[in-house]
């Protein structure tokens, strides 16, 4: 009792400490890229690099009704000036006219007019500046003078009002108190952009947590609503959606698995024994894939947990062979081919990602192979040693010989050849034929996210005039100049495009950030000091402004006349940087300049705008069909060199063509059967139908090596009928469960690894199983 105690209480020793240690060394992440194919042309890897940090990937949409407008305006201003506070929020957009001050910070001001377009076709003589100092007499009479007045020393011409008019976004929405509103006046519209990526949850929880925050603080008890769309804010409602469900499922699941092996055992040793492998697997997955990776994606994880569930056939096969007068050490030893060659051929299988050049799948693979490996080596070395020699034997068990004798009336179908290949023909030319795509391409229909909150975020991206989340121009330049040239060169014909209807908006670098030879352009038409200061000298004549009023003014002029261009990395730290780069990307090998569209209408117009001005129309729906099928061409060949060598394998665990056939035969049915019936009810197969595929297969694989290696004893055939009878029904169980989850990926796994449970079992049980007249293999009959 001692040793075993001793044993125990080690193994729990180490898994703490393997616990700790990979707790503290993983990140977990959520950057979807880590399961796209490496990208092989500039579309694909502009669409990637988008997916992960673009425009339009990090922008939240925010409408709050519910009150009276004025109420309304009020809480649009209080959230905006709560958010720019925010470390994580790079702008806030609610069209006050003041929202976009913020961008120009003192040390750029005197760039203004280098940045605004009044100086191309403006001079700041006498004549102009006078028509301005009598617009500004104006201004302070009305109630916009608490806004104009603070600028009027420095900026009588009101440029920084120019830059932050020209810097809101594209086709704004009417302004009502203030503030943007709806076309119907009734919801106050903003536009918040984060620092993170859109399909990172972790950060973007953090954003949506502080806008409901700041929105309760807001919103008072005046019964306002806040309604929140956007990229990020679907990542989080996915995130949260496939966590609750996953509690949901793991706790109906869990109880399941407790009533499934009290039925089969009626031990509760024998259950918390049989944690000990699964919880090895997983902290041995866990800490190798933080070995070589240092961070793991959250999907894998999550999926990674689930190829481990695996893992749970080891303890069970072990202790469905337990019986009297063996130990279970010897038992262990019995059964260790067989449960040897299905180990070491799934583990085959997931290697084969290694090839697949995609980052996400080869961490599976990792934590895949780790894990299986780690249970398996438990299952025979270590468990044994905490088991007691049981006195009961499954194979007395009343019902299970009940069973086995109907099964073994049952006819072997692999005596009709004919018969079986008129099911594989049937299966193919169900999977063939069957109406609708074979494969699914669109990425968005993994996504959970409702239809109605989908149509909302079209609703407002079309209120606000946000860019259109599928089409972008892109023009290539040798630098970062010659990308902000090209844009402006660009403008004409997009203006014409809005003029024609074709888009509702646009917007560039260039918006913000002209480029240098537009810079020293325009700084040629500033006066000198004495020039300026005779101008607005003869200005001021017969207003009420003092003559020493604005010489702020004539000194930021200065100061502009001499001041070097700007360029986009003078921006870092202000709340320029983020949309300059963000519309700019500066590469070793070029820079590429971005246009995205608002209120895209006539996207055959804008292609023709594009072909005829040097830059590219990219429909990231397209891009990402493509991108889409050359990831499946890789997970496809990885898959077919998996089928190779597992074959292999199996051939040389066996050396004899007829029981290698009657091994394969049943996985191999299993396989064209479950794509027939995915397809019969019209499911378009994805990523994460093939890899689990490959789970069903491992599966399979498993119940046919123990019905074939069983052997003609009686008891040994009912043992192992029992050990696969219980994996089979937990397996079945947890992945039942999947099947009927909403969320699409879970869906996928759940549903094609249950069918492979099912027809597997049921197809090993038929094709696999050793004759009653056939001799075990040494060792196996006794165990």
């Amino acid at each position: 009792m001692r040793p075993r105690l001793a044993l125990a209480l080690a193994w729990l020793a180490l898994l703490a400490l393997a616990g700790a240690w990979a707790g503290q060394r993983l990140q977990l992440s959520g950057d979807l890229r880590a399961f796209m194919p490496e990208p092989r042309t500039p579309e694909q890897r502009l669409l990637i690099d988008e997916l992960g940090d673009g425009p339009g990937s990090r922008l939240l949409l925010l409408s709050l009704s519910g009150a009276a407008p004025e109420a309304l305006a009020r809480q649009s201003r209080a959230l905006a000036t709560a958010l720019r506070q925010d470390r994580h929020v790079d702008l806030v957009a609610n069209g006050a006219d003041d929202a976009g001050l913020e961008a120009i910070p003192e040390r750029l001001r005197p760039y203004r007019y280098l940045l605004s377009p009044t100086l191309d076709d403006q001079v700041l003589d006498a004549d102009f500046l006078r028509e301005q100092l009598q617009a500004r007499l104006q201004d302070l009479g009305s109630p916009a003078a608490s806004l104009v007045e603070p600028l009027l020393p420095a900026d009588p011409t009101l440029e920084t009002l120019v830059l932050a008019e020209a810097w809101e976004p594209a086709a704004a929405p009417q302004r009502r108190h203030g503030v943007w509103f709806d076309r119907a006046g009734s919801e106050a519209l903003l536009l918040v952009r984060t620092g993170a990526a859109g399909f990172d949850p972790g950060a973007q929880a953090t954003v949506v947590t502080s806008i409901r925050e700041a929105f309760a603080v807001a919103a008072g008890d005046s019964g306002s609503a806040l309604t929140m769309t956007g990229p990020g804010a679907f990542s989080v409602e996915i995130g949260s959606r496939t966590a609750g469900e996953a509690v949901r499922i793991g706790a109906i699941g869990s109880l399941g698995l407790v009533l499934l092996f009290w039925f089969a055992y009626r031990s509760g040793r024998l259950l918390l024994l049989g944690v000990l492998p699964l919880a090895t697997a997983a902290l041995a997955g866990v800490a190798a894939v933080a070995l070589l990776f240092g961070g793991m994606h959250g999907i894998t994880l999550a999926f990674g947990f689930t190829l481990i569930g695996v893992a749970q056939d080891y303890p069970v096969h072990l202790f469905s062979h337990l019986r009297g007068g063996r130990s279970p050490v010897a038992v262990a030893r019995g059964i260790w081919p067989t449960l040897l060659t299905g180990v070491v051929s799934t583990c085959i299988a997931y290697l084969t990602f290694f090839v697949s050049g995609v980052d996400g799948l080869r961490q599976l693979a990792v934590f895949t192979v780790a894990g299986l490996l780690a249970a398996a080596l438990s299952t025979r070395f270590l468990l044994p040693r905490l088991l007691e020699p049981d006195r009961r034997d499954v194979a007395t068990s009343p019902w299970l010989r009940r069973l086995g004798t109907r099964i073994d009336a049952l006819p072997r179908p692999r005596a009709a050849p004919a018969l079986l290949a008129a099911l594989a023909l049937a299966g193919a030319a169900v999977a063939a034929l069957a109406p609708g795509d074979f494969w699914q391409n669109d990425l968005s229909r993994l996504t959970p996210v409702p239809e109605a909150a989908l149509a909302e975020d079209g609703r407002l991206r079309r209120e606000l005039g946000a860019p259109d989340v599928r089409y972008l121009l892109a023009l290539g330049a040798g630098d970062a100049e010659g990308a902000l040239q090209a844009l402006e060169r660009l403008q004409p014909a997009l203006d014409a495009l809005v003029a024609d209807g074709a888009i509702a908006g646009w917007d560039s670098a260039a918006r913000y950030l002209p480029s240098a030879a537009t810079q020293r352009a325009r700084q040629a038409r500033l006066p000198a000091p004495d020039a300026l200061r005779a101008a607005l000298d003869e200005a001021l004549a017969g207003t009420p402004f003092r003559p020493d009023a604005f010489e702020p003014f004539v000194a930021d002029v200065a100061i502009a006349r001499h001041a070097p261009p700007l360029r986009l990395g003078d921006l870092a730290g202000t709340p320029l940087e983020a949309p300059v780069s963000g519309l700019l990307l500066d590469m070793a090998e070029g820079a590429t300049a971005l246009v995205t569209l608002g209120g895209l209408r006539d996207p055959d117009a804008v292609a023709a705008m594009a072909a005829g001005s040097g830059a590219r129309l990219l429909d990231f729906k397209e891009t990402s069909e493509a991108l889409v099928a050359a990831w499946r061409g890789r997970v496809l060949g990885a898959l077919a060199l998996a089928a190779v060598l597992l074959a292999l394998t199996v051939w040389a665990a066996l050396r004899s063509p007829r029981r290698v056939g009657r091994v394969l035969l049943p996985m191999a049915l299993t396989l064209l059967l479950t794509v027939a019936l995915l397809r019969g009810f019209g499911i378009e197969l994805n990523l994460f139908h093939l890899v689990s595929l490959v789970l069903a297969a491992g599966l399979g694989l498993d119940y046919a090596l123990f019905f074939e290696r069983a052997g003609g004893v009686a008891e040994a055939r009912l043992r192992t009928l029992h050990g696969i009878l219980v994996c089979a029904a937990m397996t079945a169980l947890v992945f039942g469960l999947l099947a009927l989850s909403s969320i699409p990926v879970l869906r996928a796994i759940g549903t094609t690894v249950g069918i492979g449970v099912v027809a597997n079992f049921v197809l090993a049980l038929l094709l696999a199983r050793s004759p009653a007249d056939r001799p075990g293999i040494a060792g196996e009959d006794a165990a």
